[in-house]
């Protein structure tokens, strides 16, 4: 259990995070979004006792983590696949950590066996892509067994059997009762993996939700549904303040409404239908309208050309 509490970080003029509160709880894959610069990597820092907080607090296991006499058996984290010693090979990196900790040499073999990283753990760090730099992250986060595992954009440099591997393991993770946090930018894998959402904004709680209520309560509604007789049916939801868009022959989009309700209208009237169905929202769209306000680095979205063309 990760409990953030009042949570506050201050370096000097910028505010990073701001009097945030939320709690991720075991057996869950609890998703934590937000733009660039939201405070993410901030608040995990402060879970971990990396970051002093300004005020407030934030809590695993009941306890500020820095109180933990082997730390790496509470919880496990890959926040910087690039921290490692680059002289070290991958297994003695893991050795290290092994033996400052009070974990069983035997494990290092376990988890390299986990993590896949092969005949990559006798092999200089330094020479490792990014793919190989998070398997030996991971690695090393599951190393002790943890309950309560903190991942900062895990899929970053992976390839599309490393994918499929992490979603696998963050369920397996979480289906063992385990706590797990992850931060990512990769919103397809979120809405795949993903049991709960935590977003932030500029260091502020915007959303604390299933992803399920993200989905269903945040965006409108939409019905896609075709008939030959699409304009008789147009017609009927737009006497009910439906909005009707014409999308393709005898193709109709409609908003604010459900499938049900245009099922049951166009029955009513006798409107044969030959496919009707709720339009999905993507977690993408849901998120972009949650942090739409919340952006601090957005890029120009007028064409290159257009300002010098007005500067000359």
């Amino acid at each position: 259990m990760i409990e953030v509490r009042g949570l506050t970080k201050r370096y000097g003029d910028v505010l990073a995070v701001d009097d945030l509160s939320f709690d991720v709880p075991p057996g869950k894959v609890t998703g934590f979004l937000g733009p660039n610069g939201a405070g993410k990597s901030t608040t995990m820092r402060m879970v971990l006792g990396l970051d002093r907080p300004t005020s407030g607090q934030a809590l695993v296991n009941g306890r500020p983590f820095a109180t933990f006499g082997e730390p790496l058996r509470e919880a496990g984290a890959l926040l910087d696949p690039g921290s490692a010693h680059p002289g070290r090979t991958g297994r003695n990196h893991l050795r290290v950590a092994a033996r400052t900790n009070g974990v069983p040499a035997g494990r290092v073999d376990e988890v390299i066996e986990l993590a896949g990283l092969g005949r990559a753990a006798r092999r200089r760090i330094g020479g490792y892509s990014l793919g190989m730099r998070q398997r030996l992250g991971i690695a090393a986060a599951l190393l002790a067994d943890p309950r309560v595992l903190l991942f900062d954009e895990p899929v970053n440099g992976l390839d599309l059997d490393g994918v499929r591997w992490i979603r696998g393991l963050l369920r397996r993770l979480a289906d063992e009762g385990r706590t797990v946090l992850v931060s990512s930018h990769l919103l397809s894998e979120m809405q795949q993996i993903a049991d709960r959402l935590v977003v932030i904004g500029r260091g502020r709680l915007i959303a604390d939700a299933t992803t399920e209520e993200i989905l269903r309560g945040l965006g409108h509604h939409q019905v896609r549904v075709r008939s030959a007789q699409a304009d008789t049916l147009a017609g009927l939801l737009q006497e009910r303040g439906r909005v009707v868009q014409r999308v393709g022959v005898g193709e109709l989009l409609v908003d604010g409404t459900t499938a049900e309700e245009v099922g049951e209208l166009a029955n009513a009237a006798s409107v044969a239908l030959h496919h009707l169905s709720d339009v999905a929202q993507s977690l993408e769209e849901a998120y972009l309208s949650l942090t739409g306000a919340s952006v601090e680095y957005a890029g120009a979205t007028e064409p290159a050309g257009t300002a010098t063309e007005g500067a000359r």
